[in-house]
């Protein structure tokens, strides 16, 4: 395993670390939830409770439709419970059976007669689930239930709420790339959910909403998905900056509910809990949310984890203590399950404040996490998806140097009932037990090349992005003399130097058209200490304003394992082309050509795909004269961004998305 101390991936917000409440639970409020809930690190708390948000009334404490709702689990008693935890609050506004209006009330209430200073505001839960898709599991009593109903509607909600309050920050719900229903098209629209919605919204959100349960059919399978949550979080981010007009930046992404859903009350539980927040807080994500704290058991679905553990088919974090007809039980009320004590880890490699840095695996059984923290220490942690073998793990360092003495090791054992601490291997070599999650705090070394005084430098932006140059700019940093800043390219848990300045400016030439980079910035004292680094940017250069060629791109619709797209090919240069090649790279391995294509031969190298005529479609005319159309029915087993550039008999094109 190698950990790149260089390579920032952001730092952990205080928002981070988030759980369900929902209000059919009697024992929400209650002394033993505040302190369980205390002790795990809990930042921030969803209410009402998942699709309940669609039917829930503030002012009566009651669910349309008539939902049950425990007794003293109302608003106020939820932010009592909160702020006893030291958390903040996550507020569905009800979409489905309420109105702006009453929306806009709840906020007056909170934030200006009770002064609960609630920041984070939801319009609507799963409101794709309205039924306009054909799966009708959400309410939702408008007349039409169309994304384009639904966005309009999110604009007036957010006017009458921030009218109120002007600091609220408010959440549009999403669809999440290999996730029904991200890419379909339902009669009478146009585009799928998220490029109906996103355009009309942009001006007026502050952040989207996703839910995360990945595809599985076993624990092992389920315990490989979160390999492929980067990809789809970076198909959002794109979408969003796309769609979303100059705003896109700065609208953040929530993933307000994740579960593994599959024994997620035994190890596999815990083990997806301990990988899935900081996979998506590394890639960008402000706030992730367990679902829930207590779900109680189902009549059926009792299984065996690979373990030999009973999964009871409860997606609590803690036992509410019933049976089922079958004379089935869980443990006792307020049990912590596995995922509880994953949970709790999290606090043990990263609080808010430090810096997650990219790390890497050679091996798909293991994975890894890392911080720098703001005492000067890194801390690692290592997630063994192996039932039954435990592995010695080889640790490798760049750009931070541990110490020789003896780790601290904080281990949670498969299906233990605590965490256990011991100082115990190497800083280079650690055992990690079967099924367990292990947390390595190393100290660093008198000759450790890290700054103690400099602060990382600020956030990077871009601007003035073209086809082959890009300028980034950042903060300075403070606390030291600093004799240099470095831009840092990074490409996996290795680091390339694009290059240096004295100030904090650069600008990146030679660069690739229609091609992400992933930089991020550090800077170097007298000593040449290097600072913490600062966080990411992503972006993708242009293609070419005036090239001999153009190409249009366009998914006009897909579903959980496909997608069809159409290309459009222009020659718009001067001279004829009879006979072209059309060149392209997929960003991501999870997307392909399938063997059903149209108006052209497509041959596949990896994710290298070229492209030659069909019968008829040979000659391009110069200067527009003519248009080639062809396409692809594409397979996907994760995301599918679109590619970021194309190239005509060699030349790059310029390149539009419709």
């Amino acid at each position: 395993m190698r950990v790149n101390a260089n390579e920032g991936l952001g730092t952990v917000p205080d928002t981070a670390y988030g759980l369900n409440q929902a209000v059919w639970d009697g024992n929400m409020n209650t002394p033993a939830s505040v302190e369980l809930l205390g002790r795990a690190g809990v930042q921030m708390m969803r209410y009402p409770g998942g699709s309940y948000g669609d039917g829930y009334h503030w002012q009566t404490n009651t669910v349309s439709g008539g939902g049950w709702v425990a007794p003293g689990t109302d608003f106020d008693s939820f932010m009592g419970t909160t702020r006893a935890v030291g958390a903040q609050a996550m507020v569905i506004a009800n979409y489905g059976s309420g109105t702006p209006e009453e929306a806009a009330e709840w906020v007056r209430y909170a934030n200006v007669t009770k002064g609960y200073g609630v920041k984070y505001w939801e319009i609507g839960n799963e409101v794709y689930g309205n039924g306009h898709y054909g799966a009708d599991w959400e309410l939702d009593y408008h007349t039409s239930k169309s994304p384009t109903t639904y966005a309009n509607n999110v604009v007036e909600y957010a006017r009458a709420m921030k009218a109120v309050d002007p600091t609220v920050r408010i959440g549009v719900v999403l669809t999440l790339p290999n996730s029904w229903p991200d890419g379909s098209v339902a009669s009478g629209d146009s585009k799928d959910w998220n490029h109906t919605v996103l355009p009309i919204v942009g001006p007026y959100v502050d952040f989207g909403v996703i839910h995360y349960y990945p595809n599985h059919t076993t624990a092992a399978d389920v315990l490989q998905q979160t390999g492929l949550l980067p990809a789809e979080l970076a198909q959002v981010r794109q979408q969003i900056s796309r769609y979303a007009g100059d705003r896109g930046p700065s609208i953040g992404i929530a993933v307000t509910e994740t579960q593994s859903n599959f024994q997620a009350a035994t190890q596999p539980g815990a083990l997806f809990t301990a990988d899935v927040y900081f996979t998506a807080l590394e890639n960008g994500v402000f706030n992730v949310d367990y679902w829930d704290t207590r779900n109680g058991m189902p009549e059926d679905n009792i299984t065996t984890a690979p373990d030999g553990a009973t999964d009871y088919g409860d997606g609590g974090m803690l036992s509410s203590g019933n049976c089922n007809s079958h004379n089935v039980c869980e443990p006792p009320l307020n049990t912590p399950f596995p995922a509880y004590y994953a949970f709790q880890m999290l606090g043990e490699v990263a609080v808010p404040g430090d810096t997650l840095v990219r790390s890497g695996s050679d091996n798909p059984l293991l994975g890894v996490h890392a911080a720098r923290n703001n005492d000067g220490n890194l801390s690692v942690e290592l997630i063994n998806r192996d039932p039954s073998a435990a592995y010695t793990v080889d640790l490798d360092y760049v750009g931070w140097a541990p110490s020789s003495e003896t780790p601290t090791v904080h281990t949670y054992a498969a299906e233990g009932t605590s965490i256990t601490t011991a100082q115990r291997g190497t800083a280079g070599t650690q055992v990690v037990p079967a099924y367990s999650i292990v947390t390595v705090k190393l100290t660093p070394s008198a000759t450790n090349p890290v700054s103690r005084t400099l602060s990382a430098p600020g956030s990077p932006t871009v601007s003035n992005v073209t086809a082959h140059s890009a300028i980034i700019a950042w903060t300075p940093s403070t606390g030291g003399d600093v004799t240099r800043y470095g831009v840092f390219q990074q490409i996996g848990t290795n680091s390339v130097l694009l290059g240096e300045s004295t100030s904090a400016t650069f600008t990146a030439q030679n660069l690739v058209p229609g091609t992400s980079y992933t930089v991020n910035v550090l800077a170097t004292d007298q000593k040449g200490y290097r600072s913490m680094p600062s966080t990411p940017v992503t972006f993708v250069t242009g293609t070419p304003q005036n090239s001999t060629c153009a190409v249009t791109y366009d998914v006009v619709s897909g579903w959980a394992s496909g997608f069809v797209a159409n290309l459009a090919i222009t020659n718009t240069g001067p001279d004829p082309i009879n006979g072209w090649t059309l060149a392209f790279s997929f960003p991501s391995s999870t997307e392909s050509v399938s063997s059903s294509t149209w108006n052209g031969t497509y041959a596949a190298d990896g994710q290298n795909v070229v492209v030659t005529p069909a019968d008829g479609n040979t000659y391009l005319t110069p200067n527009g004269g003519n248009t080639v159309s062809t396409g692809f029915v594409g397979n996907q087993t994760g995301a599918n961004p679109s590619p970021a550039s194309f190239t005509l008999n060699g030349a790059v094109c310029t390149t539009t998305y419709s």
